[in-house]
């Protein structure tokens, strides 16, 4: 009973394209080997598309992401950076005026100027 060949591995991870031919030549087990290997190098050919597809997607959505969380922070901190009572009303409750503040005022609530 003859033992099966253990040397393609090493050859195909070792050895230069010639060595590894010439010992496909001559040898069973490696020829059977290395036509798993060509099958296996066919489905990934397959499939390549598929994940470059998937992973062009991902990114799509990573980008569109982006752009909403830009698009609606921007809006929101121009809405309520620019809206000070707004800020007031989130912060304390209820919008300050001047006389809250510790501002002199007039019966009518507005600046004192003396």
């Amino acid at each position: 009973m003859k033992d099966k060949c253990t040397k393609y591995e090493a050859l195909f991870t070792f050895a230069d394209e010639k060595t590894l031919s010439a010992h496909l030549e001559e040898c069973e087990d490696c020829r059977n080997e290395q036509a798993k290997m060509d099958r296996v190098s066919e489905l990934l050919e397959e499939v390549k598309p598929l994940y470059k597809q998937r992973k062009n997607s991902f990114n799509q959505l990573k980008v569109a992401c982006v752009l909403f969380a830009l698009i609606f922070g921007g809006a929101s901190i121009g809405v309520v950076g620019n809206n000070q009572d707004f800020m007031d009303y989130v912060k304390y409750g209820e919008t300050l005026s001047a006389e809250d503040l510790g501002f002199p005022v007039d019966s009518y609530g507005l600046l004192l100027v003396e």
